[in-house]
């Protein structure tokens, strides 16, 4: 009996695919507050582990906020076009999905999110070009306060870049913290309530703090391309090395605060001019803090307890999210066909 050669070729490919599928890892959303809780759901093919030993592959995951339960690929650097993202200088798009810039001051510090459970600060750096009447500035660090506990890290400073050169700094609870480089090299909290990876040998992570947030981070330069196109006149002994940011939130309460906390909120109305090229928005005011790991903002509302009470927390009735609309259904959930 003959066999064609493309009836071989279809069987080597089932085969293929079988023998991925089976290499596929298992993944379970834990939170009690998913739809998805304890459901298990398989890898897809083209991404079939969540910690690949490739840095450029892409990683499977699973939205345990979204009512779709199942798993999906995607990077693990930061998405600059995607919701969560505060980049550039600072540009940041709100969980309502407009894009809007904040540009606060040059070494002063603001807040990001305040939450009951959760303080996320920045502190920028920057400069202001002559003749300007405002600094130009970019995040430089991040700090978190969580439970009676804090975390920092920090791009550091350098006269030029160098890709073969990390330089991401980390703290914990105010002391420093050694992260190994190389991909997939980790550390978790004794209270294994913060886990941080890195996302390529240098200078990318992940921060997940479970069932609260995760965060990808990348460290970048201001390069020579945009400081021609922008004049920031950029000095020849910094290149202003930076932090590009995406967050993803998960029951975030209806009071959340912040630069991009209030995004969140429900209610919010974003004061973003719609049509303007570079739409600013204020609040420095309301969020600028003493320091990367204070809460003393006048709009803050971080509690190191943790206390969240139950009429403030964010309720979303997952059964009847409208995903038939915009990509985006409000406060930050991502709706999936």
């Amino acid at each position: 009996m003959k066999v064609s050669c493309s009836s071989l070729l279809i069987a080597l490919l089932i085969l293929i695919s079988v023998l991925v599928q089976t290499n596929a890892e298992t993944l379970t959303c834990t939170s009690r507050r998913s739809p998805c809780f304890l459901k298990k759901m398989t890898c897809p093919a083209q991404c079939p582990s969540r910690s690949p030993k490739d840095p450029t592959a892409k990683v499977c995951y699973i939205d345990c906020n979204s009512p779709i339960c199942k798993t999906e690929c995607k990077k693990r650097k930061p998405n600059c076009s995607g919701t969560g993202a505060a980049c550039l200088d600072p540009r940041f798009i709100g969980g309502d999905g407009i894009v809007f810039y904040f540009h606060g001051k040059s070494n002063e510090h603001y807040t990001l999110v305040s939450d009951f459970n959760l303080q996320i600060n920045s502190r920028f750096i920057g400069l202001r070009p002559e003749g300007r009447t405002r600094d130009n500035t970019w995040i430089q660090a991040l700090g978190f306060l969580f439970n009676s506990q804090t975390f920092s890290l920090e791009a550091t400073k350098a006269a030029t870049w160098d890709d073969e050169i990390d330089h991401l700094k980390f703290s914990s609870n105010r002391e420093e913290l050694v992260i190994p480089e190389g991909h997939l090299s980790s550390w978790q909290s004794p209270e294994s309530n913060l886990r941080v990876e890195r996302t390529s040998n240098k200078n990318s992570v992940v921060i997940t703090l479970p069932d609260v947030a995760e965060i990808s981070v990348n460290v970048v330069p201001v390069t020579k391309e945009d400081n021609r196109i922008h004049n920031y006149q950029i000095p020849s002994d910094d290149c202003f090395a930076h932090l590009e940011v995406q967050f993803r939130f998960y029951g975030l309460s209806s009071k959340v605060e912040g630069v991009l906390g209030r995004t969140y909120q429900p209610d919010f109305k974003n004061p973003a001019k719609p049509g303007v090229a570079m739409p600013v928005v204020g609040g420095e005011d309301k969020y600028r803090t003493t320091s990367l790991l204070s809460a003393n903002c006048k709009s803050c509302i971080f509690s190191p307890a943790g206390v969240l009470d139950q009429k403030d927390a964010l309720v979303m009735d997952y059964g009847t999210l409208d995903c038939t609309g915009s990509a985006i259904s409000g406060n930050g959930i991502v709706c999936r066909k």
